[in-house]
């Protein structure tokens, strides 16, 4: 049956939609079939047309109940459920349906904070920074702070998601039809370690493309030192 993530958080605003998008994206560049669950009410559905994934309406209970059911019964799918902000018992609801549970945050001390008490809230989430600084100064001067302020969950913070002005691309109702280099390798990347926790090979003919003038994806590991351990990861 599908394997299914919920993407959530109570903080509003930390890129969990943009998240949701790129990851599913990432999966179906290496090639395996996921689905990209909307329930934030405050948001239009998109269609699936130019993407590498399908896209499902579940803004309502009813609704979301059947979608969960439907992926349960697909073999080698993975179901990625976009939870919205703000919503305390909605991320509850969704944490006990899920296999996993990504927790994006931005650099600032108010979602450090915040995704602090949701890792505590959720024992089976990841945190994952968000929208993360490409200036190298301001990412060293992030990490630094994630390094300090999160050090007691540091085996459960995934490599950062660049911010790139691209990933708006996934969130149009009408996708280019070739998606910048940048932005395809950092949903590859997100894909990657995403597949790593639930133990999923990665398909092959999902390498990295080489861009000269990307800054924002390769992230050289000196840099930010929180890594997924292996004793922390998921088993079946």
């Amino acid at each position: 049956m599908a394997e299914i993530i919920c993407i959530i958080g109570n903080k509003g605003g930390t890129g969990k939609t943009t998240l949701s998008h790129m990851l599913c994206q990432g999966l179906g560049l290496l090639g395996h079939r996921s689905a990209c669950v909307l329930t934030d009410t405050s948001r239009e559905p998109l269609t699936p047309e130019g993407r590498r994934y399908i896209t499902a309406d579940a803004r309502t209970r009813e609704a979301l109940t059947k979608v969960v059911d439907k992926l349960r019964t697909l073999d080698n799918w993975v179901g990625v459920i976009d939870g919205g902000g703000n919503r305390t018992e909605m991320d509850r609801k969704l944490y006990a349906l899920s296999d996993i549970v990504l927790l994006p945050f931005r650099e600032s001390h108010e979602d450090i904070r915040t995704v602090l008490r949701d890792l505590e809230m959720f024992p089976r989430a990841y945190a994952v920074p968000s929208q993360w600084p490409a200036n190298a100064w301001q990412r060293e001067a992030a990490d630094r702070n994630v390094a300090q302020l999160m050090g007691a969950y540091r085996h459960r913070i995934l490599k950062p998601v660049g911010a790139l002005s691209a990933s708006k691309l996934l969130l149009q109702k009408q996708v280019p039809e070739q998606l910048p280099t940048p932005l395809a390798n950092a949903c590859r990347a997100i894909a990657r370690q995403v597949l790593h926790v639930l133990e999923i090979d990665v398909a092959d003919g999902g390498e990295l493309i080489e861009d000269d003038e990307d800054e924002t994806v390769h992230i050289p590991p000196a840099e930010m030192p929180l890594r997924l351990s292996q004793a922390a990861r998921r088993s079946h």
